[in-house]
């Protein structure tokens, strides 16, 4: 697995030809698939279900499937999109009566389980769950919409992140979602982030892989020095 993961999102995608929109983008370079799901009742928007999961899966797609769950109540969908095919999952603690249980639901159902930092959540939230997540997103935007630009108060959670996991020697990566572009995805490295989620920047743009392979360009001088 490479040290720097892009995970285009779909919510960016043409959707009416999602299944040809997702291997063109991990044809042109990328490592895996963010799908965003929203309930118009925990964040203000209403996109897709556990069908558009699966119907990826019967397309043919065969890499990794990172499910955003901003749903409320969550633990329902952890199972639904768990048997749909997904890979990773990420549920928001506000979401959840019993964090530490929806967590364990997700690895009960083969999944790996996320959990999802909005802009005014605090880190306080991991201290007793850490050894449940195998990773951490980090919203950069306020969850519900795509198209958004970057908060730049992210970038010190994600360093303040980064040491809390250096100091409890975490094997936990770090994902960031929202207004990650070309330009500030090496800053975002730096920081301590590892799996970048990028959706308009992407599918926004004509030729996937350009965008990809420049992206790439940016975390390899944070990689190399």
């Amino acid at each position: 697995m490479p040290k720097f993961l892009i995970a285009p999102s779909l919510l960016s995608a043409n959707f009416a030809k999602l299944g040809a929109e997702a291997e063109a983008v991990l044809a042109a370079g990328a490592d895996l698939l963010h799908l965003d799901v929203m309930d118009n009742h925990y964040v203000p928007n209403l996109t897709v279900g556990p069908l558009v999961c699966k119907a990826l899966r019967e397309f043919g797609i065969t890499a990794p499937i990172d499910v955003h769950l901003m749903v409320k109540p969550v633990d329902a969908l952890i199972v639904e999109f768990a048997k749909a095919g997904a890979t990773y999952i990420s549920i928001h603690p506000e979401a959840s009566e019993h964090v530490d249980r929806s967590l364990e639901l997700i690895k009960q159902n083969g999944c790996k389980a996320g959990i999802v930092l909005n802009p005014a959540t605090g880190l306080d939230c991991l201290t007793y769950i850490l050894d449940k997540v195998d990773f951490i997103l980090v919203m950069s935007v306020n969850p519900g919409f795509g198209g958004q630009n970057f908060l730049p108060s992210a970038l010190q959670k994600i360093r303040d992140l980064s040491y809390l996991l250096q100091q409890r020697n975490a094997n936990v990566r770090i994902a960031v979602d929202g207004g990650i572009k070309i330009d500030n995805i090496g800053e975002v490295a730096a920081a301590g982030a590892t799996t970048f989620i990028a959706g308009s920047a992407i599918f926004n743009q004509p030729d996937y892989a350009k965008v990809i392979t420049e992206m790439r360009t940016e975390l390899n001088r944070i990689k190399h020095g």
